[in-house]
């Protein structure tokens, strides 16, 4: 038992010490994956299990003025992210085909660092995008597409701070900055009420602003196969395939939400089915089930729709 704990403490600490950068390793939530671990393991077990039983019973939350703090923070974070991206990086020394990161203790490098810290804590906190949806009692909004993104990208972002703060990996992150000011800017305006619903009209845009950074990002980290600067070719397997997936589920998510129907139901701005084309060619709202009706007789649907 004894040799198996040196063994166990001998890879532990070869894993998440030797490797790790010593300028970021002893920084809050870095030194051990155990805290971030836990964190994402409680956020699952709150939306997948506590939350919903916890709600089960209860009238949504509203959250307003929560909301609109949240999302101005949102903003605010990701407009710093952005800026640091630019001025510590990008506007003044970064090569676009192979950036190395740089392991010294000088404000500039340590300044990129501490962007990639920032960036990392910065996915932790939205984590709460999902717990305000379960509060709220919109588990409708929770997709595959949520979760995984809300999961992968703070072990991701751990992992770069951890081991590589900087260099080619920032792209993505600065990036991501960018979109992020504009999605959670459209939350804000979304959470300040109703009278700004007509100026929400660009929801969609949002969703191609995202697909193009995955493309943006597959193609970036892709230089690294040809390439040598110094960093990790290996990071090409978790970059490339993740850009793929997640191109693939927010094309797939633009086309069920924003594609005109051809399936006889009528959807609103946000492109959600509410009503099925009857028979007449009349549209009658009925009862909702995964985007159609609980039955195809319209009569009958209507009917369930006065029981409901």
């Amino acid at each position: 038992m004894s040799l198996y704990d040196n063994r166990f403490t001998k890879y532990w600490d070869f894993l998440f010490t030797e490797l790790a950068d010593h300028r970021t390793n002893h920084w809050p939530l870095i030194s051990s994956p155990v805290p971030g671990l836990t964190i994402i393991g409680l956020y699952l077990y709150f939306v997948g299990s506590w939350g919903p039983k916890y709600m089960a019973n209860r009238k949504p939350f509203k959250l307003e003025r929560t909301l609109v703090v949240y999302n101005f923070l949102q903003v605010i974070v990701s407009t710093y992210l952005f800026v640091e991206g630019l001025d510590g990086a990008w506007l003044r020394k970064y090569n676009w085909r192979c950036e190395p990161v740089d392991f010294s203790e000088t404000d500039e490098a340590m300044r990129v660092a501490r962007g990639c810290y920032v960036y990392f804590l910065a996915k932790i906190s939205e984590l709460l995008d999902t717990v305000f949806f379960v509060l709220r009692k919109k588990e409708r909004q929770i997709s595959f597409l949520h979760m995984y993104h809300h999961t992968v990208m703070p072990m991701i972002s751990w992992g770069a701070t951890k081991y590589y703060p900087g260099g080619h990996g920032t792209f993505i992150g600065v990036i991501n900055s960018f979109v992020h000011i504009v999605m959670y800017s459209y939350y804000l305006f979304a959470a300040m009420g109703p009278q700004f619903q007509k100026y929400l009209w660009w929801k969609k845009y949002i969703t191609k602003l995202q697909m193009i950074q995955f493309c943006m990002a597959f193609l970036h980290s892709a230089q690294l196969l040809y390439t040598d600067c110094g960093y990790p070719r290996w990071s090409v397997c978790f970059t490339l395939p993740n850009a793929i997936f997640f191109y693939m589920l927010f094309n797939d998510f633009a086309q069920k939400t924003y594609k005109k129907p051809r399936d006889g139901l009528t959807r609103d701005q946000n492109g959600n089915a509410n009503g099925s084309l009857c028979a007449n060619g009349d549209t009658l709202k009925c009862v909702q089930r995964n985007g159609s009706c609980e039955t195809n007789d319209c009569s009958g649907a209507e009917d369930k729709e006065k029981k409901n």
